[in-house]
């Protein structure tokens, strides 16, 4: 009985979530412009994948690494953008650019300084990925598992 009740609770979640839109948040990029995360990046039947990490986050920033090394071939293969929205407060904001500079990545970067972003889709902890096609979310994960990107990629082409 409870394996049952915790595939019900699983399921309408996964459904509650394939159907909520991306909340409207202003937040800013590295170049301090203010975006808008709803009206900024809805390009038609792109997937863009919002992963919230934090400069003192090990796995987040191992994840972001990691899919770097790969999103060339990803982006050849699917139409997608990832999006890295650091949960960075105001005290550790200033080590954004620079480890993002260091690392070279290829990603939008926003900044959530003040977890309005985080907090509108009740994220708990970092890493947490956000996948949005349409406008709609269509897929969430969180935490990272080292060597999962191909599995995630799998799970990406099926959008």
């Amino acid at each position: 009985m409870k394996k049952i009740v915790f595939i019900l609770i699983t399921l309408i979640s996964l459904v509650s979530y394939s159907q909520q839109q991306l909340p409207n948040v202003k937040i800013k990029n590295l170049k301090g412009e203010l975006v808008n995360t709803n009206f900024d990046f809805q390009k038609k039947d792109v997937l863009y994948v919002y992963a919230f990490w934090a400069t003192w986050c090990a796995p987040c920033v191992q994840e972001l690494d990691a899919i770097s090394e790969v999103y060339g071939d990803w982006k050849q293969k699917i139409n997608i953008e990832l999006i890295a929205v650091s949960v960075d407060d105001s005290r550790t904001e200033k080590r954004v650019k620079p480890m993002v500079n260091g690392k070279d990545w290829e990603y939008t970067v926003l900044l959530d300084t003040n977890q309005e972003f985080k907090r509108s889709l009740s994220i708990a902890n970092v890493p947490y990925t956000v996948v949005v096609k349409n406008n709609e979310i269509v897929y969430v994960q969180n935490g990272h598992s080292p060597g999962g990107e191909s599995e995630f990629f799998e799970k990406l082409k099926s959008y």
